[in-house]
């Protein structure tokens, strides 16, 4: 006779994701890349054959995204993908400077001889995805990165306060991550930050991590003025 205590087989290993996190990643990720627009419908019958999935799963899905700020519902309409705000994105970029240079400071002025390896992996994951033209990989990277700055100097709240907004992030860094020459100039920036933090130049990581936010902010400033001349 088996004891109640004894491992007989029998257990059934849950999976690593539900079908709700499933379909939410999913869809998530199809806003990201583009597959759906700023102001298209999400239409649930659609959505229910697209992902397999019933209809109540995708009622979850569409509001779990819309607390991340990816859909909205309007009246009418009922649920759309999130039309992208210029004044929103610029406010967004502002929280994003203030804090990753802060982080980047602190780093710099870190004794903590892991904090330098740890960037430069997330930055040649970020040069990998760029090259085999991953940008999920891009984006997962790029966020690693700044999880790195932010968790090795104990700055939690901060690294929450980032980690909120990180969907709207990855959202605007979709767009800027294909303009010309953002393959080049954004790792190099960001590796300006690292040479800096290697340095232990803590004003100087500041600057650089201030102005790569700067610079991109000012691309996704150009991209939103010239879908509104359109």
């Amino acid at each position: 006779m088996v004891g109640k205590d004894e491992n007989t087989g029998m257990k059934v290993a849950r999976p690593t994701k539900t079908l709700r996190e499933l379909a939410l990643g999913n869809l998530r990720d199809a806003i990201l890349d583009g597959v759906f627009k700023p102001s298209d419908r999400l239409v649930e019958r659609d959505l229910c054959e697209q992902l397999g999935v019933s209809r109540t799963i995708v009622r979850e899905v569409l509001r779990h995204l819309e607390s991340e700020g990816l859909v909205s519902t309007q009246p009418g309409k009922g649920p759309i993908v999130a039309p992208l705000d210029s004044d929103i994105a610029q406010q967004i970029y502002e929280v994003r400077g203030a804090l990753e240079a802060m982080a980047a400071q602190l780093c710099a002025e870190s004794d903590d001889p892991s904090i330098v390896p740890a960037l430069e992996a997330a930055l040649a994951d970020i040069h990998d995805g760029y090259i085999t033209a991953d940008q999920a990989k891009v984006l997962n990277s790029t966020s690693e990165f700044y999880h790195v700055m932010f968790s090795k100097v104990d700055r939690h709240v901060a690294w929450d306060i980032v980690n909120m907004l990180t969907v709207r992030i990855n959202h605007l860094r979709s767009m800027t991550i294909q303009t010309g020459n953002r393959d080049v100039n954004g790792p190099a920036e960001m590796a300006a930050i690292v040479a800096a933090i290697k340095a232990r130049d803590g004003a100087l990581a500041y600057r650089a991590a201030a102005d790569h936010v700067v610079s991109a902010a000012a691309i996704a400033m150009r991209i939103f003025a010239d879908r509104q001349q359109d």
